[in-house]
Protein backbone atom coordinates (compact mmCIF):
# COMPACT_ATOMS: atom_id res chain seq x y z
CA UNK A 1 0.00 0.00 0.00
CA UNK A 2 1.13 3.77 -0.49
CA UNK A 3 2.05 5.49 2.38
CA UNK A 4 1.13 8.90 3.90
CA UNK A 5 2.50 10.98 6.70
CA UNK A 6 0.54 11.81 9.02
CA UNK A 7 1.12 15.09 11.12
CA UNK A 8 -0.53 15.44 14.92
CA UNK A 9 0.08 18.50 17.46
CA UNK A 10 1.32 17.24 20.51
CA UNK A 11 2.95 19.51 23.50
CA UNK A 12 6.47 20.56 22.85
CA UNK A 13 7.76 19.44 26.57
CA UNK A 14 6.06 16.15 26.23
CA UNK A 15 7.30 15.29 23.42
CA UNK A 16 10.96 16.43 24.44
CA UNK A 17 10.94 14.44 27.34
CA UNK A 18 9.18 11.08 25.17
CA UNK A 19 12.52 11.89 23.01
CA UNK A 20 14.90 11.63 25.85
CA UNK A 21 13.39 8.35 27.36
CA UNK A 22 12.91 6.38 24.37
CA UNK A 23 16.59 7.27 23.25
CA UNK A 24 17.77 5.62 25.90
CA UNK A 25 15.51 2.38 25.64
CA UNK A 26 17.19 2.69 22.23
CA UNK A 27 13.13 2.25 20.71
CA UNK A 28 12.57 3.99 16.92
CA UNK A 29 9.76 6.26 17.92
CA UNK A 30 8.68 6.11 14.28
CA UNK A 31 8.12 2.39 15.08
CA UNK A 32 6.31 2.96 18.04
CA UNK A 33 3.83 4.93 16.41
CA UNK A 34 3.52 3.03 14.00
CA UNK A 35 2.68 0.07 16.18
CA UNK A 36 0.13 2.56 17.53
CA UNK A 37 -1.62 3.47 14.38
CA UNK A 38 -1.70 0.22 13.25
CA UNK A 39 -3.62 -0.52 16.80
CA UNK A 40 -6.10 1.72 16.41
CA UNK A 41 -6.24 0.12 12.91
CA UNK A 42 -7.35 -2.85 14.08
CA UNK A 43 -9.30 -1.66 16.91
CA UNK A 44 -12.11 0.78 15.02
CA UNK A 45 -11.75 -0.59 11.53
CA UNK A 46 -13.72 -3.87 10.68
CA UNK A 47 -12.40 -6.51 10.23
CA UNK A 48 -14.25 -7.22 6.89
CA UNK A 49 -12.78 -3.84 5.39
CA UNK A 50 -9.49 -5.32 7.08
CA UNK A 51 -9.78 -8.40 4.59
CA UNK A 52 -10.59 -6.43 1.84
CA UNK A 53 -8.13 -4.09 1.68
CA UNK A 54 -5.24 -6.88 2.32
CA UNK A 55 -7.12 -8.83 -0.32
CA UNK A 56 -7.04 -5.77 -2.40
CA UNK A 57 -3.12 -5.70 -1.86
CA UNK A 58 -2.57 -9.11 -2.55
CA UNK A 59 -4.00 -8.97 -5.54
CA UNK A 60 -1.75 -5.72 -6.45
CA UNK A 61 0.99 -7.70 -5.87
CA UNK A 62 0.80 -10.50 -7.94
CA UNK A 63 -0.22 -8.76 -10.68
CA UNK A 64 3.05 -8.70 -13.50
CA UNK A 65 4.09 -5.67 -13.98
CA UNK A 66 4.56 -4.01 -18.00
CA UNK A 67 7.75 -3.84 -19.17
CA UNK A 68 8.85 -0.01 -18.81
CA UNK A 69 8.98 1.50 -22.51
CA UNK A 70 12.07 2.25 -24.21
CA UNK A 71 12.84 5.69 -26.33
CA UNK A 72 12.86 5.68 -29.74
CA UNK A 73 16.03 5.62 -31.78
CA UNK A 74 14.50 7.95 -33.72
CA UNK A 75 15.12 10.98 -31.86
CA UNK A 76 19.04 10.83 -32.24
CA UNK A 77 18.37 9.59 -36.07
CA UNK A 78 16.94 12.57 -37.01
CA UNK A 79 19.12 15.21 -35.06
CA UNK A 80 21.41 16.27 -37.84
CA UNK A 81 23.16 17.64 -35.47
CA UNK A 82 22.33 21.47 -36.41
CA UNK A 83 23.57 23.53 -38.96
Amino acid sequence: MKNTTVQITYPSEKLAAIRQYIGKKDVDMSAELGDALTKLYEKHVPRDVREYLEARESTRAEKPRRPARQTSARTSENDNGGG
